[in-house]
């Protein structure tokens, strides 16, 4: 794994419809060297690529993706693209470090999504994220072989427990996915930073379409940051 990392927030999402293999090919092209995306789970058990939990905002369809199988999303229509499935992606782009995110949670998708990454041999290339730290613990308590990041509240707990209590806990994922400041925390700060790189965290922070704050928040020791802009931040940092 890189570091730092420059992930394409659902890929080049200002120029192609977020999520699909288009935006992850044009991402790549200017300069990302990660994907970041989001995952839901089909009635039929296949993990496909989008942020929403139905596909009314992309495609204008208002069924929620739980209710319906893979056969069905293939109908609907994204700007003229098809919402592709994790499989796709992880077969299309090989060599490429995507960051999961597991977005449902009303249903077990887990499983699945384990199913999917295991059968791509990508466990090495693919991080699980999630704010639901249910599916986070499922996708451990699965024995997922691959990284996962830290659910807010796990995050929380790590950071007002004193220090050296801190570091004798078991630390139960090993990034912390962040924006500049949340839930009373400025994250965005070279103590924060530091204590978390102590606690053996990777500390990566979304969503950052600035390119001067992607490079003082290199400059503190991030170890990576998500973008919707890609084509500016990754010139910046490659200048």
């Amino acid at each position: 794994m890189a570091s730092p990392l420059i992930y394409a927030h659902r890929g080049a999402s200002k120029e192609r419809p977020e999520n699909t293999l288009e935006a992850f090919a044009l991402a790549l092209e200017l300069g990302a060297n990660a994907i970041e995306t989001d995952a839901h789970v089909t009635r039929d058990g296949r993990i496909v690529l989008s942020h929403d939990p139905t596909g009314m905002r992309m495609a204008g369809v208002p069924r929620a993706i739980r209710d319906v199988t893979l056969g069905e999303t293939r109908a609907w229509n994204i700007a003229g693209w098809t919402m592709p499935t994790l499989d796709e992606a992880l077969a299309a782009f090989p060599d490429v470090f995507f960051n999961v995110d597991a977005k449902e949670d009303r249903v077990d998708m887990i499983p699945a999504l384990l199913r999917s990454i295991r059968g791509a041999r990508a466990t090495a290339r693919v991080r699980i994220a999630s704010f639901s730290a249910s599916n986070l613990r499922r996708a451990r308590a699965l024995g997922y072989e691959g990284s996962t990041g830290l659910a807010p509240s796990e995050l929380a707990a790590l950071l007002l427990a004193p220090r050296a209590v801190a570091k004798r806990l078991a630390i139960p994922g090993d990034a912390a996915q962040v924006p500049r400041r949340a839930w009373g925390f400025t994250f965005a700060s070279p103590r924060t930073i530091d204590r978390l790189h102590e606690l053996g965290l990777r500390v990566e922070f979304w969503t950052i379409d600035d390119p001067e704050e992607a490079k003082r928040l290199f400059g503190m020791g991030a170890d990576g940051v998500m973008t919707d802009d890609i084509r500016r931040v990754a010139a910046a940092l490659r200048g």
